[in-house]
């Protein structure tokens, strides 16, 4: 090939993908949101703090992480084109490390919300936030991975943060609940995370945004919380015997490992070594799928419990409580 084609084609190539990029800045710089926090610490010392967030309605509400949030009520925020205003905060969810903040002052410009599900690895995305205290900043990479999940934990509760993205748009503090966004613009992504010894090395993670996550967001917009229930047990994945693989027509259960006294699960009479396979008649392989199963919406209500005891399959009904973890 003739170096001067070479060169012109690399040229085009990089026209594109700079296009695109200025052209997701140009749609979303306007409503990215530079935070600015206050807390009290345990023995009464104030700690300021920093972070991002994206506003999403015309009315002002914005999405941030939880834990920029922490701890506080109300904070500052300031726009690209020097506009400062006050931000309440409606509600967080540290279990989702998702929050939602209304600004004081009746219009903003406003963000899209996409659709994570539809990702690819290798697909190219837009990180917009404020790292390091400088307001406004953009950079760009790939979709790294799909499916990562990260630990959350309030109150003593822990829980997967699932289907998290991994990217290698280049992240640093301050970088956090800044939007990731697509090729045209719309947000799939809530920074979240920088891996620990990668900090500035471009490996970031993202909480996504999907329908689940959604749900969360309309939650806390509407209640300030986010209701989750609460069954009470702790266990693993455990394979089945081929007897109970054939009969069941699955190959995975969740076995008990603990109980916690005063439970809903304890009431029901789980046991340790139990193995779950079903709840409500849908099939359990995992912890995860047991924890994405736990809606609000089950709280107080009568479930249905497949169980493995001693190689027998049973039913056991029990009604979860409402997951006691933090509110905003």
């Amino acid at each position: 090939m003739d170096p001067i084609v070479g060169i012109a084609r690399g040229q085009v190539a990089l026209d594109a993908y700079s296009a695109v990029v200025t052209s997701v800045a140009r749609t979303l710089l306007p409503t990215v949101v530079a935070l600015t926090t206050r807390r009290q610490g345990r023995r009464g010392a104030w700690h300021d703090g920093s972070g991002s967030g994206v506003v999403i309605t015309p009315d002002g509400f914005m999405v941030t992480s939880a834990h920029v949030v922490e701890g506080c009520t109300r904070g500052g925020a300031s726009f690209v084109d020097g506009w400062e205003t006050g931000f309440d905060v409606v509600g967080r969810d540290r279990l989702s490390d998702l929050a939602v903040l209304k600004l004081e002052g009746s219009e903003a410009p406003s963000a899209e919300l996409g659709d994570a599900s539809t990702l690819e690895v290798g697909q190219l995305v837009v990180a917009l936030g404020n790292p390091l205290g400088f307001s406004g900043s953009v950079t760009a990479g790939v979709v790294s991975a799909l499916g990562r999940s990260i630990a959350a934990n309030s109150q003593g509760h822990s829980r997967l943060v699932e289907n998290v993205i991994q990217t290698d748009a280049a992240l640093h503090p301050g970088n956090s609940g800044g939007p990731l966004a697509d090729a045209v613009g719309r947000v799939v992504g809530v920074n979240t995370a920088v891996v620990g010894p990668m900090i500035g090395q471009g490996l970031g993670l993202a909480v996504p945004i999907d329908d689940a996550t959604k749900a969360i967001i309309a939650e806390l917009t509407k209640s300030g919380r986010v209701r989750r229930a609460y069954l009470g047990v702790a266990g693993g994945t455990r394979p089945l015997p081929p007897r109970l693989v054939e009969q069941l027509g699955r190959d995975r259960g969740i076995e008990v490992v603990e109980v916690v006294d005063g439970s809903p699960a304890q009431s029901a009479g789980l046991r340790p070594g139990d193995i779950l396979v079903a709840v409500d008649g849908e099939p359990l392989g995992e912890a995860r799928d047991l924890q994405r199963m736990m809606t609000g919406d089950r709280v107080g209500g009568s479930v249905e419990l497949t169980v493995i005891r001693r190689g027998a399959i049973s039913t056991i009904a029990t009604r979860p409580v409402e997951l006691e973890a933090e509110r905003a």
